[in-house]
């Protein structure tokens, strides 16, 4: 059931109040929120990279203060230990002198979780985390405990200092619905930082978003509907980026090793749906698709030696494909084809 032309518009001003909020935090960093809240509105894991300093830390508080939900940051590094994160048995005695194991809870039990610099841990530590991400869920000695709902990872990395750092695997790596470039601001707005922020503190949030506005959200996001020709266009964009497709375009063949796995698909087509909503339309359109493209399979695509040398990379393989593909080029006898038995 397609949702109301008057609740899309209520729940569209709530994401919206959301992203002007963030604009308030990280000054000069608009189309970065705009991923953001596209990002938690399909409740998926965001990887935020960029150079020290540019406010990746700053704006995922600022963002735990806006959802008035419980955050907590990790700092990884190479001497964590999975436990640290996911918590563990302790011993303790009670008043009667009786011992028992009590489970004591780990950062991850928590709403937002920001695990700052991720590719410092240990490979172990990393897979504990990434286990956790896609299971929402730990389990520890035959016992599973579910993580608090809603529950989001975001993990930042730093491209530059690689000495000492285990490089998250690209398996693991697809856990994430996006990855985010974060770069520095202009000077027009660096000097508005300078003027109007001592130390370069944000200001404290005036406004939070409340329980049933998030759920709200959420429930928006259910009824945004997508229909059979962008799902096909979804579905032709992820097939394209493998270099063994049919319709492998000859440079993508040339220059990608490995393409994204249907997850990628599954994550498009959900950010196109938070990206619909912003925009307050009820269906999800082609526009919507190609907003999120490139952030969703920008750590999916594997390139070879080759593409490196020639300085490729995958955002240029997905600016490729969607040049390439026509939208509106659609086999409509596959599309409404019946699934073989």
């Amino acid at each position: 059931m397609l949702i109301e032309p008057q609740q899309l518009k209520e729940h569209q001003d709530v994401a919206l109040k959301l992203l002007e909020e963030l604009d308030k935090i990280l000054l000069g960093q608009h189309e970065v929120h705009k991923l953001l809240i596209i990002g938690i509105l399909s409740k998926g894991h965001i990887l935020l990279e960029g150079l020290p300093g540019v406010g990746k830390t700053a704006l995922v508080k600022g963002l735990g203060l806006l959802m008035n939900l419980e955050f907590k940051r990790i700092q990884f590094t190479p001497d964590l230990l999975p436990a640290d994160i996911l918590g563990g048995n302790i011993l303790q005695q009670d008043q009667h002198g009786n011992r028992s194991l009590v489970f004591q809870p780990g950062a991850i039990f928590a709403n937002i979780v920001l695990a700052d610099e991720i590719n410092r841990a240990s490979p172990k530590t990393q897979s504990a985390m990434l286990e956790a991400m896609q299971e929402r869920a730990v389990t520890l000695q035959g016992t599973t405990r579910p993580l608090p709902d809603p529950f989001f990872v975001l993990a930042s990395q730093n491209p530059i200092e690689l000495e000492g750092t285990y490089p998250i695997p690209e398996a693991q790596l697809d856990r994430f619905l996006f990855k985010i470039n974060v770069t520095g601001v202009n000077a027009d707005v660096l000097a508005q930082i300078i003027s109007q922020r001592r130390r370069g503190e944000p200001p404290a949030p005036t406004w939070a978003i409340t329980k049933d506005q998030l759920d709200g959200l959420f429930d928006a996001m259910d009824r945004i509907h997508l229909s059979g020709p962008v799902a096909n266009y979804i579905a032709r964009i992820v097939t394209s980026a493998h270099p063994d497709a049919p319709n492998a375009h000859e440079s993508i063949r040339n220059c990608v090793r490995f393409g994204p796995s249907p997850r990628a698909a599954i994550a498009i087509a959900e950010a196109a749906r938070a990206a619909a909503l912003l925009e307050g339309r009820p269906t999800v359109g082609f526009d919507d698709v190609i907003a999120v493209a490139k952030q969703v399979l920008n750590h999916r695509i594997i390139l070879n030696y080759q593409a490196k040398l020639e300085n490729i990379t995958p955002e240029t393989i997905v600016d490729r494909i969607l040049d390439t593909l026509d939208p509106a080029a659609i086999d409509w006898d596959k599309l409404h084809a019946k699934p073989q038995e």
